[in-house]
């Protein structure tokens, strides 16, 4: 499989693993979360993207039982910048906040260093330059060793880039969903890692049954085929599909196999709900 260094440095294989899925409460499904997570490692995944979101820092810890300690060529890569707050969340990029998070961060996933931390989200009432020196003196400590953003415009992904090094940008995108076309143009303009999240997205209508028609013709599913299409649509895109199954895990990961030919990619380019 092809590899994309983040950063320029860091080398991962360009199909990774979205971890959100995994039930992280006792009992048999968490054990079936684990192994999944093992699974994923076995296949030869090396990128598994997190958040401290996800359970309030259960699916890092989740993780961290499964696969600590960790191959040497795996990332795991975790998201802050949202806490908890009674029974709500809320975006939080308050520099004294970041710091903390990063700090839970490391200790749930029991390393001393995150190689790619993302900011989860902007906070709006917090100034960029705060968020982002925060997280860049964090990165001077040797606690980050690269930044990334998530659900970022072209402006705002810009402007971060003037504060600091940008290594990754982790916005929605799918075959079926492209609202972050110019997003991902200007990531791979600037050879940023682009970590489309919810990348299978299903189709309606004629939409829906071009993509079924190009499956059909392969002999694979028609996520095999969204997955695949994300990987020759651009050699900065790293998809993390998520599933809390082994055999969805492995269909996934067997996209990577999938050829689309230049006729497949004329068919499918037209494909689009241009979700919003």
């Amino acid at each position: 499989m092809e590899q994309f260094a983040i950063g320029g440095d860091l080398p991962v294989r360009r199909l990774g693993f979205g971890a959100m899925q995994l039930p992280t409460e006792s009992g048999p499904e968490r054990e079936n979360a684990i192994a999944v997570a093992r699974r994923a490692v076995e296949l030869g995944i090396t990128l598994i993207d997190t958040a401290h979101l996800y359970g309030g820092g259960a699916n890092e810890e989740l993780l961290a039982e499964a696969l600590h300690p960790y191959p040497d060529d795996l990332v795991i890569t975790t998201k802050v910048g949202v806490v908890r707050t009674g029974d709500d969340w809320k975006y939080d990029g308050r520099p004294d906040s970041l710091r903390v998070q990063v700090d839970e961060g490391l200790r749930r996933l029991r390393v001393e260093r995150i190689e790619l931390l993302q900011l989860h989200r902007i906070d709006p009432e917090t100034p960029l330059a705060d968020q982002l020196g925060a997280l860049r003196e964090l990165r001077d400590e040797g606690k980050i060793g690269r930044i990334g953003l998530s659900e970022v415009t072209v402006d705002e992904l810009a402007r971060a880039r003037e504060i600091v090094d940008i290594a990754s940008v982790q916005n929605r995108y799918s075959l079926m969903d492209r609202s972050y076309e110019a997003v991902l143009d200007a990531c791979e303009a600037a050879g940023i890692a682009f970590l489309p999240w919810r990348p299978v997205l299903g189709a309606a209508s004629s939409a829906g049954a071009g993509l079924a028609a190009v499956a059909a013709e392969l002999g694979v599913t028609t996520a095999q085929v969204g997955l695949a299409w994300l990987l020759a649509r651009s050699p900065v895109i790293l998809p993390i599909p998520g599933t809390a199954k082994i055999a969805h895990l492995e269909e996934n990961f067997a996209a990577a196999e999938v050829k689309l030919t230049a006729e497949h990619l004329e068919r499918l380019a037209v494909l689009t709900t241009h979700e919003a």
